[in-house]
């Protein structure tokens, strides 16, 4: 099981989409001692409402991450052109590789395979290409994602040791699920969701 001691590293095509896919996860894995790092591909600068500054989102992914508990130094954010990813698909599998080849993480969390977000799945794609030797579970966005057949789930407890404000001690987390993805070298492999 992913927990104590082991390597997670998180995959957000964007940087909410890590958050929202397996936030409370995340969290978890870091109060067991786990080794989380986060790497977001864009900032979506071209997303941001008006009169916004470029690095709005930016900002927002160090917050949100360091709430989670990880550390600032295990998260990295690219800023690849949001909506272009499969034009820059090389790219993107040359950091991937890159990633395996330095850290090895134990676990990999990323969108699953059957989410319709264009970036989301050139992220998904070249996470399994890049990562085939260990175990890739894939979380899944709601609004990304229309087939939510879960076989695994983790559970979720709410946690206040990072001080988390009143607001996010009143709301419980949800439980996030996961689906193996089948694996020809018997590696185990899933997508992560809320449910």
């Amino acid at each position: 099981m992913i927990g104590a001691g082991k390597r997670v590293l998180v995959l957000a095509p964007h940087t909410d989409d890590g958050e929202f896919g397996a936030g409370g996860t995340m969290a978890r894995l870091v109060d067991e001692g786990a080794d989380v790092r986060y790497v977001a591909f864009s900032i979506a600068t071209r997303s941001l409402p008006d009169g916004f500054p470029p690095d709005t989102l930016a900002q927002e992914v160090k917050e949100a991450t360091a709430e989670l508990g990880i550390e600032p130094e295990n998260l990295t954010v690219h800023d690849f052109d949001v909506r272009t990813f499969p034009q820059r698909r090389q790219d993107i599998l040359e950091l991937l590789v890159a990633l395996w080849e330095d850290w090895r993480p134990d676990a990999v969390f990323q969108p699953s395979l059957h989410d319709i977000h264009q970036d989301h799945q050139v992220i998904a794609a070249e996470g399994l290409r890049a990562f085939k030797r260990t175990t890739i579970l894939g979380y899944e966005i709601p609004w990304n994602n229309f087939d939510f057949a879960y076989q695994a789930y983790f559970a979720l407890e709410q946690s206040t040791s990072r001080g988390r404000s009143p607001r996010s001690r009143s709301t419980p987390p949800s439980n996030i699920g996961a689906t193996p993805i089948p694996s020809t070298s018997g590696t185990s492999r899933g997508r992560m969701g809320s449910t």
